[in-house]
């Protein structure tokens, strides 16, 4: 567990606003008809205009900026020349390397018009986050984290992924502690500030279970359900949380 510095935090903070920047234009661009290769290829550039770096682009071989997550992919899809269709789910998760310390955030967005389980879906997804970030506390337990997620999201009917964790955040893009979004209350570590971590509850509609595509990288519900995917890098002060890349007003 890596302890972070205010000035390493402001460093941090200024990586996850160009993730945000990005994420907030390409919830402007989805709509029917668009690729998640166009998308990739727009955030790449986007990242580099601003004097950053692709955090994911061939970390440990991936190919591309973004991991872009239609539908039953859970996490890790990589960018294709499908058009996106009326109707579907997409999880975008970017990362951003800026002056040696690493931004990490994803937002699932509709395109065009969702059925009313999917936006069910959406919104229980962001909330858990919420909840999950609201245990950010100092002397708080880790495990209050995922316990707050898991027990919204199956109080809304839909599961926890396991297989899949958040994680902390520095000059690394993974640091210890996994995060878990699911567990009792009250265990893990005593939560310290300084401590960064990036929170992503990953919620699937039907089973919790996961299957990895050939290509290595997307994992997808077991059942073909939808998923959804949400996250925030999250700093422990003396104050409770604060979220990384976004004002407090916001």
């Amino acid at each position: 567990m890596v302890l972070k510095t205010d000035g390493e935090i402001e460093l941090m903070d200024a990586a996850n606003r160009i993730v945000q920047e990005v994420l907030s234009a390409i919830g402007d661009r989805i709509e029917p008809g668009i690729t998640t290769r166009d998308l990739d290829a727009f955030a790449e550039a986007t990242i580099r205009r601003a004097g950053g770096v692709p955090a994911f682009l061939n970390y440990k071989g991936f190919p591309a900026t973004l991991c872009t997550s239609v539908n039953d992919v859970i996490v890790h899809g990589i960018p294709n020349d499908k058009p996106l269709c009326e109707g579907d789910i997409v999880g975008i998760d970017c990362g951003v390397l800026y002056q040696g310390y690493y931004g990490d955030s994803a937002r699932s967005f509709s395109v065009g018009k969702v059925d009313p389980e999917a936006e069910r879906l959406l919104t229980v997804t962001k909330t858990a986050l919420m909840l999950g970030i609201e245990q950010v506390q100092k002397d708080g337990r880790l495990s209050d984290i995922g316990n707050a997620v898991q027990t919204h999201v199956e109080a809304a009917g839909f599961s926890v992924v396991r297989e899949f964790v958040g994680h902390g955040i520095g000059t690394s893009l993974h640091e210890d502690p996994q995060v878990p979004n699911f567990g009792a209350p009250g265990r893990g570590l005593r939560l310290r500030p300084g401590l960064v971590l990036a929170i992503e509850p990953m919620v699937n509609v039907g089973s919790s279970s996961v299957k990895v595509d050939s290509d290595g990288w997307t994992a997808r519900t077991a059942d073909g359900s939808l998923s959804a995917h949400f996250e925030f890098s999250v700093a422990v002060t003396t104050d409770g949380p604060r979220i990384l890349g976004v004002d407090a007003a916001a």
